[in-house]
């Protein structure tokens, strides 16, 4: 978008809650203790009929160079710089305090337009802090409420001059590549971008649309190296990263293109056991961490390569698999391992005994820190996309059924004989197979895992959960079921 805007201020006056408000989500994590945020963050507004871009960032504080909050810092003066125009929002109720003056001072030098946002402004008690908002030099303050949405009438009449100005400045910059064109041809219009909407899968397994980026969540334990990793794939120190356990809270999703390829990638806060977690920010963190893990289509589960396969890095893959995520394993700070071929080896073996409901998962040793192995590791996630949106066509799957059934039939229950009659494959993403036939519901849990492993190896499905769905004929001459 043409138009950005930073949402800047001290800690707790409301950018995370009026973020929310403009994207029409709750995106950004939001609680009542100063600091929740400390990455920035960009989403996609709407006020009105305005669309734009806005930023929300960390509280400005003074800190010691070096320490977390100077880098959160650093993070906040790097979306100015990024901005059109920035917005400093202030506590009305709380008036000007020392920070606000001094924190204004640092937005007035970066040369940005700034608009002053007098939040919390709902009641009596704000007024007195909209008047001393003057002091501040920026002109006329918007009185607003985030969190009860008043005030957003003002707020659009400050915008939409320096948004339709942004926007025309974008027209006038296209118009030489136009007039160079040859405009007495049509343009060729590209059928897939006539609709690029998101759709859910309608289990018809469409093919992926070309210019629709692949949603990959990068999730592990806290101190993992995930933040690291994806500011190596950026090429940027996009995320904030240090050696304090815990600094990302977000997840942040982020735009890359590799090899061609569009890829939104999301960073997320590092998951520990549930009976550990007692601070209500790292609650919602880590539901942030799982939400993000359900809207991915391909998960790179980080393991730090001199601890690996902790039982937390084995609840998270679990936790993939139930949600029928493709699940690529990532062995980062593999810089720090001497005996590299031989601890492959071993920790691929590990895998297979460990992890056998995503059996053949892919197993890339990689550095985020020097950025060693991020291509063998976008190679196998574009891998296992493919293989999680596959589509076996349903007569290589009865031939494949004849066979099983004749070398390995059904077991006999109390008696009674189980009849297989075909399979289908309904859904992809993940795959998901259909068993049609009689007495089925007797069909031991024991052979249902043997017919998935036998689709995995004969159908090259590794590394992403398979589903299987019985369907029981009916028997018109059972009196009992008939009266049901």
């Amino acid at each position: 978008m043409p138009f950005t805007l930073a949402l800047v201020g001290r800690p707790n006056v409301g950018k995370s809650t009026l973020f929310n408000r403009l994207v029409g989500k709750k995106l950004a994590l939001v609680d009542d203790r100063p600091g929740v945020t400390r990455d920035r963050r960009a989403g996609d507004a709407r006020l009105a009929d305005l669309d734009f871009t806005v930023i929300d960032t960390a509280g400005l504080e003074e800190a010691e160079q070096g320490s977390l909050t100077a880098r959160m810092r650093e993070q906040t003066e790097a979306a100015i710089a990024d901005a059109d125009c920035v917005l400093f929002l202030i506590d009305a109720r709380a008036g000007i305090t020392p920070d606000d003056r001094h924190f204004a001072e640092i937005v007035r030098r970066s040369a940005k337009p700034v608009i002053v946002g007098a939040n919390k402004a709902e009641g009596k008690a704000a007024e007195p802090g909209i008047l001393e908002a003057y002091e501040l030099g920026f002109g006329e303050p918007v009185a607003l409420s985030a969190e009860h949405g008043e005030g957003m009438g003002a707020l659009y009449d400050v915008l939409q001059p320096m948004v339709d100005a942004a926007v025309e400045e974008d027209r006038l910059k296209a118009l030489p590549d136009r007039d160079a064109a040859d405009l007495s041809e049509p343009d060729e219009v590209d059928p897939d971008e006539l609709d690029d909407s998101e759709s859910e899968d309608d289990g018809e397994g469409e093919a992926e649309r070309p210019n629709r980026p692949v949603r990959i969540a990068i999730v592990g334990r806290p101190n993992a190296g995930k933040s690291t990793l994806i500011n190596a794939m950026l090429g940027e120190e996009r995320l904030l990263t240090g050696p304090e356990a815990g600094i990302t809270r977000d997840s942040i999703g982020l735009d890359w293109e590799w090899r061609g390829r569009k890829i939104k990638v999301f960073d997320t806060a590092g998951l520990r056991k549930r009976a550990r977690i007692e601070d209500k920010v790292e609650k919602l963190a880590a539901a942030d961490a799982i939400r993000a893990v359900k809207f991915a289509e391909v998960v790179v589960v980080l393991l730090d390569a001199t601890i690996p396969f902790e039982k937390q890095d084995l609840t998270i893959v679990d936790l993939c698999e139930r949600e029928g995520r493709a699940v690529v394993i990532g062995l980062n700070k593999w810089d720090l391992i001497e005996t590299r071929g031989a601890t492959l080896s071993r920790l691929k073996e590990d895998a297979t005994r460990l992890l056998p409901q995503i059996r053949g998962c892919p197993i890339v040793p990689l550095s985020g820190l020097s950025g060693q192995g991020i291509d063998r590791l976008m190679e196998a996630v574009m891998q296992m996309h493919g293989v999680w949106n596959r589509r076996v066509p349903t007569s290589k799957i009865n031939r494949w059924l004849s066979g099983v059934l004749q070398s390995h039939p059904p077991p006999a229950v109390s008696g009674r004989r189980i009849k297989i009659r075909y399979m289908t494959q309904p859904k992809s993403r993940p795959p998901h197979f259909a068993l049609f036939g009689n007495q089925l519901d007797a069909l031991p849990e024991s052979y249902k895992r043997y017919l998935v492993n036998s689709i995995r190896e004969t159908f090259d499905l590794p590394g992403v959960p398979i589903r299987m769905t019985i369907r029981t004929s009916e028997n018109p001459f059972d009196k009992d079921r008939s009266t049901r």
